[in-house]
């Protein structure tokens, strides 16, 4: 579990109520059913608007991953693509089929088909060229997700302040009773902490947080591809470790063997 991003809520949010409370602020103030209709409904609103149903779909279904550790580790990917040249350049690519059932391999769809295809003898630059293809349209589809979240942190405050303004306009059809004014105004601004605060302690941070698991996870596959294309042309296994180390800070390369 990526334990940083509860973490991070936890955090936020907590310390601006908590804060909240030690300057006297009653925390029922805050919570205010309406206001939460008016930005969070109309928030999402916008945000179907702006963008096609397949995005806003894929980044509900990306919710998960922002709670759980990434599987792009890349150092194991090293270990096991140089394993792959190794038996590739002593007992030839046909061998690489029983690494098809290999656990490490078979959990990454992208692994097994480049694998696949290199073991079948398809033209490596026919192979290089499928593979940037594939990670191409899935850095698009993971791309758009994050900007499903980016949109609705944009759209959030403004919406907040529209909330706003709706409730000082019926405080201000309402100035019979000058005793319920500040509560009105009061309530009415609600909206805006619900909109500034939404955008700045949810949406935006879950957008960015998206963006950094893409960039990770398109380094993994450009890592396959590297890998694979260099089994394909019968690279030394040791170059190919040095060749895939480039991709690694100096702190994960001390986990690699010496070459």
């Amino acid at each position: 579990m990526d334990i940083t991003t509860l973490l991070g809520f936890l955090i936020g949010i907590g310390g601006i109520l908590g804060g909240a409370t030690m300057e006297g602020l009653p925390l029922g103030t805050i919570f205010q059913l309406t206001a939460a209709i008016i930005v969070f409904g109309g928030t999402i609103g916008a945000t179907m608007v702006t963008t096609p149903l397949p995005q806003v779909i894929a980044a509900v279904k990306g919710i998960p991953r922002l709670f759980l550790n990434s599987k792009s580790d890349p150092v194991p990917l090293i270990l096991k693509i140089v394993e792959l040249a190794k038996v590739s350049r002593k007992e030839g690519l046909l061998k690489l089929e029983a690494y098809l059932e290999d656990p490490f391999i078979k959990a990454n769809g992208f692994f097994t088909r480049g694998v696949r295809m290199v073991m079948d003898g398809t033209d490596i630059a026919k192979v290089r060229e499928a593979l940037e293809g594939e990670s191409f349209y899935m850095e698009e589809e993971e791309g758009g997700a994050a900007k499903v979240f980016e949109a609705a942190g944009g759209y959030a405050p403004t919406i907040g302040i529209l909330g706003a303004v709706l409730g000082l306009i019926h405080v201000m059809s309402n100035l019979s009773d000058p005793n319920k004014l500040a509560e009105g105004i009061a309530t009415a601004f609600v909206a805006t902490v619900y909109g500034v605060g939404s955008a700045n302690l949810i949406f935006l941070p879950l957008s960015g947080k998206l963006k950094i698991k893409n960039r990770s996870e398109g380094k993994f596959r450009e890592m396959i591809i590297a890998g694979l294309v260099a089994i394909g042309q019968g690279e030394n296994p040791n170059n190919i470790q040095d060749l895939l180390a480039g991709f690694l800070s100096e702190a994960e390369r001390v986990h690699l063997p010496s070459t």
